[in-house]
């Protein structure tokens, strides 16, 4: 972490935390190809067939993506119809980005962890198991959901703290690398 970076201690730890958590779950993409590649090896080669593996190749998805969704906000790598945003300056984007924020993906974030929040302690509570003899622990696999949601309100704080100081003007609006400059 940079030390006279202009962005806050509090900021830069977010950053940090969603960008170690991005970084360690797309590791998963390699190994959830490797295992689907042995998947198909075991069985068109030998004859074999695995639920635990399919099953791991399943988790291993939803984690992906459950887990990597604040790094793609951090990136800002979400779909976006941006036919007016991109010629916005900089501070009508931070209004954008900071009203989105706190009125679509806050409450949709809260609503999402308390619909799901029932669903995930009943699933621990009788330790749910696969119904296919594979995985024994799809309580595992349903607390995702719940982690996602901590991770997107991780993020989201550190949202609301970048975009009101580029507001400010005390930060600058960062370029993203699939935006092109003009």
């Amino acid at each position: 972490m940079r030390a006279n970076s202009p962005e806050p201690r509090l900021l830069r730890w977010l950053d940090g935390l969603t960008e170690g958590v991005g970084r360690a779950v797309a590791w998963l993409i390699i190994i959830m190809m490797l295992v689907q590649f042995a998947i198909v090896v075991l069985r068109y080669v030998i004859g074999a067939n695995s639920i635990v593996m399919q099953e791991s190749v399943m988790y291993m998805h939803a984690a992906v993506f459950m887990l990597g969704a604040a790094w793609t906000l951090k990136h800002d790598g979400h779909v976006r119809v941006d036919i007016f945003y991109r010629k916005l300056s900089s501070r009508a984007r931070a209004w954008i980005d900071l009203l989105g924020t706190l009125f679509l993906l806050v409450p949709v974030s809260l609503f999402i962890a308390i619909g799901s929040f029932h669903y995930v302690l009943t699933s621990w509570a009788i330790m749910e198991r696969s119904p296919n003899a594979g995985i024994p622990a799809v309580y595992l696999l349903k607390s995702l959901i719940l982690a996602m949601v901590a991770l997107l309100l991780l993020q989201a704080v550190a949202q609301l703290i970048r975009q009101t100081l580029i507001i400010r003007g005390a930060l600058p609006n960062p370029t993203h690398e699939h935006e092109e400059v003009v």
